[in-house]
């Protein structure tokens, strides 16, 4: 069943308003239609923010302009579409520079069904990509805790080192005010406290609880996580003298397993009511999977280690997956970053690059193009020529990855292809203009390849290149766009690069820019 829209139409006519009711009927929307006759009552509209605003353009003491910058000034992603008698060229285009979806004539309102059709797909569209990069960013934040963790596990073989950085991470990613370490001895059958954050008791080492007893011992005992949204309303509650005085509502649990062992508890606790997500109790267990392995790892050192190689491989698995996700959404490319991130590699070593940084420049090679999740489709897959404010806007996607990974501690030795892959050795690349060894050695060392990836593969706009002319066009661009010393090792190599590029027939005409994008 269609969904009813929610509709404020900004008109100080009541026929006119009428008129633009019964079109939207016509075009076959539901809707519930609210009117604003002023700024005052449109201002009023905007706290319970509607799906989609009509507005004429002038109103008394008010106009469609002014309804633009409000919605900007509250940070509001509404389409509003411009409906008026009459409007001058000058006029539309600051509508439209400021954000409106359309502008249309009052005596050409057949256009307004297909107008908010398109409104409302573009709205639901920029939701989509908003949801899918606060997804994407949660994942990396969520990730570079494990590896945090798994660093410190790595370093240490005192696991209240681990416990510490453990308990800084869950009460920061997963928003909880209290939490708890409560590892298990098996010679008592007791739990003990071992660390906390949060608590307004400081001292709780002294807390006890014996296996199958309270949440936390029945927790250990079935090794099943538990979750209480209101503790008020479960009839054993946490039954622990040291918290009936810290106001604790919701309480969550997991089991620290290791082995097929219970090593201990990780308790999660919230002073107001909470329900998670799947998505957080699955991290909530993966944290407590880390508690458990610290708690092992004084014993099983040697085994730890292996399973951080594991660790490290799901890590990459993950980058490789949201690559691919990339790779999806722009077809043109697809398969790109799988083969430059190998022929990167490789190059790489040739030119003796240490292996323990081959790790980072293979990251940076898998998440070059990253910052395109901040690039609209509309520019990132149009199929014809890009206009200038449309390069400018792809031109952005470095700074946006610079943006997005520099806070991520895992990630920041990976930043120089991401951030500099476009720079020139000659000064005239983007997005700062680095000029010769300026530009990050591994930004150098990647430029070239990518070009190389983009010549010899099939776009759109033009077959792929035979490899031999475009190891000539890389000779030619020595020095100018690519680092000599870089072309100098490529050339060397050059015969493993015309065997991996498929051969196609030559064909008239220039080369084209496209591939910097």
């Amino acid at each position: 069943m269609p969904r009813t829209l929610k509709i404020l139409i900004l008109e100080d006519n009541q026929a006119d308003a009428e008129l633009v009711a019964r079109e939207l009927s016509r075009a076959g929307f539901q809707f519930e239609l609210r009117r604003a006759a002023n700024q005052s009552e449109y201002l009023a509209h905007l706290e319970q923010p509607p799906d989609l605003i009509l507005a004429d353009y002038t109103l008394p003491s008010f106009n469609a302009l002014q309804a633009l910058k409000a919605l900007q000034q509250r940070e509001l992603d509404l389409p509003l579409i411009v409906i008026t008698g009459s409007v001058s060229e000058e006029a539309a285009v600051e509508c439209m520079r400021l954000g409106a979806a359309d502008y249309l004539l009052k005596d050409r309102l057949t256009r307004l069904g297909g107008s908010v059709r398109q409104a409302l797909e573009k709205k639901q569209l920029r939701e989509d990509q908003r949801r899918d990069r606060a997804a994407l960013l949660q994942s990396i934040d969520r990730l570079s805790t494990l590896r945090a963790i798994d660093m410190i596990i790595t370093a240490s073989l005192d696991p209240r080192v681990t416990f510490e950085v453990i308990l800084d991470r869950v009460t920061f990613t997963l928003g909880a005010d209290a939490a708890a370490i409560l590892p298990y001895d098996r010679n008592t059958r007791i739990l003990k406290h071992a660390a906390s954050r949060g608590f307004h008791r400081g001292d709780l080492s002294h807390a006890l609880v014996p296996l199958g007893e309270g949440l936390a011992g029945r927790v250990a005992r079935d090794r099943q996580s538990v979750g209480i949204v209101n503790l008020a309303e479960d009839a054993n509650g946490v039954q622990r003298p040291e918290l009936e005085a810290e106001g604790f509502v919701s309480y969550f649990a997991a089991p620290l397993l290791a082995r097929g062992t219970v090593n201990g508890v990780l308790e999660i606790f919230h002073r107001s009511q909470f329900r998670p997500d799947r998505d957080w109790v699955e991290f909530l267990e993966a944290l407590a999977a880390q508690a458990a392995i610290a708690i092992d790892n004084a014993t099983l050192f040697e085994e730890l280690h292996r399973s951080n190689l594991d660790l490290i491989e799901s890590y990459d698995t993950t980058l490789e997956g949201w690559v691919k996700a990339l790779d999806l959404r722009d077809q043109e490319t697809e398969g790109h970053t799988q083969r430059v991130t190998q022929m990167t590699v490789t190059l790489a070593r040739r030119m003796g690059i240490r292996e323990i940084d081959l790790e980072h420049i293979r990251r940076g090679a898998l998440l070059h193009d990253i910052g395109k999740m901040a690039i609209s489709d509309s520019v990132l897959r149009k199929p014809g020529p890009l206009t200038e404010e449309e390069w400018e806007a792809m031109r952005r996607h470095p700074v946006y990855a610079m943006e997005w990974l520099a806070p991520i501690a895992y990630l920041r030795l990976a930043l120089e292809i991401p951030y500099c892959h476009h720079e020139k050795w000659d000064g005239t690349g983007y997005p700062r203009g680095l000029k010769g060894e300026q530009i990050p050695r591994a930004a150098r060392i990647f430029a070239a390849v990518d070009v190389w990836d983009a010549l010899t593969s099939n776009r759109p706009y033009r077959p792929a290149w035979p490899a031999s002319k475009a190891a000539a066009y890389v000779q030619e661009q020595r020095g100018q766009h690519f680092d000599p010393e870089v072309v100098d090792a490529f050339l060397e190599i050059r015969d493993l690069w015309m065997q991996a590029a498929e051969p196609a027939p030559t064909h008239a005409g220039g080369i084209q820019a496209s591939w910097g994008a």
